[in-house]
């Protein structure tokens, strides 16, 4: 379901321009088609990347996204020390009313000291949202993440203390990234049987490049209402850039390097495609590869650097390809090995 509605308190409701928003799941949050990524928003000093924005570039851009009718914004705990949710928070109490955005913050595994000094994963859970909220300036978040599926802790602890959370209304849903089909059901079908809340949202890898969330993740979202927002919606600017083109974060994000890089030969294929029907719409290549992804899920987070990163984003909500464009961008594909954060399982 989706429509065109969007109020900001500081924005005249005829300057702004239309959205698409649609329901996240098996919630009552209706979402923007564009969720703001901020892993790009934070101290450069205090996390793995050195290509994150200061401040106040930060705020122009989530001032941007907000007059643009995004109301989805995403963070995490582990996004720069922590000052992504900073800064995200002071911008949405200076430019936005609370109850018009949707904050979506995630949470880390327990690490070997909480483990070895026995705090347990209720506690965890507990722990970090607190410090997050104190860092976003808030009371509750909209949806919490678990960032990655934490195989040293029982989902059981995890899931009772979300629960808890959400009674005591800090947390409104509940989410996941980074874990396979077979573990979201898992973790479903405990809470259900134990009388608690289910995750309603998946973040997992997803992009014109990296389609193996197709093979079992896509099918049980689609059976049980679980909202995918995916991550690398662009594969980190490769499905936004001409081959060649580069950026700050391109050449210095060795992360994404180590996603992309071995299989550069096999995906120009897809990106030359992508640049073909970008030719032939007059749209650039961002519009192409996110309304391609924009009809496969409920709402691509997209991360924005450059006031034009939301324009294309934005736009792309208003591209419709046809059937025969998306199977010509598809066609391509071939399978392609675990990456990142998944690799790692």
């Amino acid at each position: 379901m989706e429509d065109y509605t969007w109020k900001d308190k500081n924005i005249d409701l005829k300057e702004v321009k239309y959205m698409k928003y649609t329901m996240l799941g098996n919630s009552d949050l209706k979402v923007s088609k564009v969720c703001l990524g901020c892993m790009g928003f934070g101290d450069a000093t205090k996390g793995m990347h050195s290509w994150t924005l200061p401040e106040d570039k930060s705020r122009e851009i989530i001032k941007y996204a907000l007059d643009n009718g995004i109301n989805f914004f995403d963070t995490a705990m582990a996004y720069q020390g922590g000052t992504s949710e900073e800064f995200l928070g002071r911008a949405i109490k200076d430019f936005a009313r609370r109850e018009d955005v949707v904050i979506a913050t995630k949470f880390s595994a327990r690490t070997p000291e909480e483990i070895a000094n026995g705090i347990s994963g209720k506690q965890h859970v507990r722990n970090c949202l607190e410090a997050s909220l104190k860092r976003l300036n808030m009371d509750y978040v909209d949806l919490y993440i678990c960032h990655s599926w934490d195989d040293h802790t029982p989902i059981e602890d995890i899931l009772e203390g979300l629960h808890e959370l959400i009674q005591e209304g800090k947390v409104r849903y509940i989410g996941i990234s980074n874990c396979f089909a077979y573990q979201l059901a898992k973790a479903n079908a405990i809470a259900r049987a134990k009388g608690y809340e289910e995750f309603i949202s998946i973040q997992g890898h997803y992009n014109l490049i990296f389609r193996e969330e197709e093979r079992e993740m896509a099918k049980l979202c689609k059976e049980d209402n679980i909202a995918m927002t995916p991550y690398s919606a662009l594969a980190s600017g490769r499905l936004a850039k001409h081959p060649g083109e580069q950026s700050k974060r391109m050449q210095e994000d060795s992360y994404a390097k180590g996603k992309y890089d071995a299989t550069e030969k096999q995906d120009r294929i897809i990106i030359d495609r992508v640049m073909e029907l970008a030719e032939k719409h007059n749209v650039s290549m961002t519009e192409i590869s996110l309304s391609w992804l924009m009809s496969k899920v409920a709402s691509p987070i997209v991360g924005a650097t450059k006031l034009h990163h939301i324009d294309g984003a934005v736009k792309a909500t208003e591209l419709e390809l046809t059937d025969e464009e998306k199977a010509y961008l598809e066609e391509p594909y071939q399978p392609h090995r675990l990456v990142g954060m998944m690799a790692q399982k």
